[in-house]
């Protein structure tokens, strides 16, 4: 994710961070080419004169536009959704190890110089290793190595077997939580309070889940693919007539609203990602682990991940 403030003046228009010109520049290029080049022959095609006025492009560019505006809309919602879903995440384990300090009962506190051994340091670790393994999840990270310093090595190796990691989680969470009842060191409507933060996670897991597997339809996508680049490629054609050698200009601007506009759809559409304009995974994951070490007075907390090259990763 790209974090800056908004830049005045003419810095503005040489900005490429964060910009999606890198991305459409080389399809730009050549729609200028065939632009310039159908400017110089005026329209020629092998001595054969193509005409084209400006009214079907003016027909057919307000429904694309709209129609872009409407796919990025939708692209920008299951953006704003992934966002909100991992605010929760932050919300909810903050409650789960406030709940844990609190209502599982122990004469000795829950630092994190006691161990694994005990339930509640346990859990609020396997809280952290949970938040680590739905990242890895989502951006199909196979390397799940960075999880076994929270996790027993027995549960480490039982985990590696579990296709969905943040739900095998989940699962000895609801063990840990099943034990502190038994042994009577947790009220019974207490638990309920701690059960239902556990169900919070899992829902939210969830749906970052359909999220992930569920892209917007590709058809519809592919319909304003071709639509946009038939409209752009062949819009110099329309233009040479009335503009003369402005054409090229022109075009340029309409192609890099159109390409930018379509690539900007397709990098939100899916926001757990690693591309510039992703959602900051790992920041987020860093945070909540930062947060539940604090609870647990740990003394090797992580420093909190910062910018570079004003990218949030």
């Amino acid at each position: 994710m790209i974090v800056r403030e908004r830049p005045s003046g003419l810095r503005m228009f040489w900005l490429l961070r964060g910009s999606v010109l890198p991305r459409i520049l080389p399809t730009l290029l050549v729609n200028i080419v065939v632009a310039t080049l159908v400017t110089i022959t005026h329209g020629a095609l092998f001595e054969f004169k193509i005409t084209l006025t400006a009214i079907p492009f003016s027909l057919i560019g307000l429904p694309i536009a709209i129609f872009l505006g409407f796919r990025n809309n939708a692209a920008y919602d299951r953006f704003w959704e992934g966002r909100k879903l991992w605010g929760e995440l932050v919300l909810r384990s903050r409650n789960l190890a406030r709940q844990c300090l609190s209502f599982i009962h122990d004469q000795q506190p829950a630092t994190a110089d006691r161990g694994l051994s005990d339930v509640r340091v346990r859990m609020i670790m396997r809280m952290i290793a949970f938040a680590h393994a739905l990242r890895h999840l989502l951006r199909e990270i196979t390397n799940q190595n960075e999880l076994k310093q929270f996790l027993r090595e027995s549960e480490w190796r039982e985990m590696q077997v579990s296709t969905n990691k943040p739900d095998f989680l989940m699962r000895k969470m609801g063990l840990d939580l099943q034990s502190s009842l038994k042994e009577g060191r947790l009220d019974s409507n207490l638990a309920v309070a701690i059960d239902n933060t556990l169900c919070a996670l899992t829902a939210a897991a969830a749906s970052c889940e359909r999220i992930r597997n569920t892209p917007i339809p590709f058809s519809y996508t592919l319909l304003l693919h071709r639509t946009a680049y038939l409209y752009c490629f062949l819009l110099p054609f329309g233009l040479v007539d009335s503009i003369g050698f402005m054409t090229p200009f022109v075009v340029a601007i309409v192609a890099y609203t159109f390409f930018g506009l379509d690539a900007l759809g397709d990098e939100i559409e899916e926001p757990f990602g690693i591309e510039t304009n992703d959602l900051p995974l790992d920041a987020l994951c860093r945070a909540i682990e930062i947060d539940l070490r604090e609870a647990l007075q740990d003394k090797h907390i992580p420093p909190p991940l910062v910018l570079l090259n004003y990218r949030m990763t």
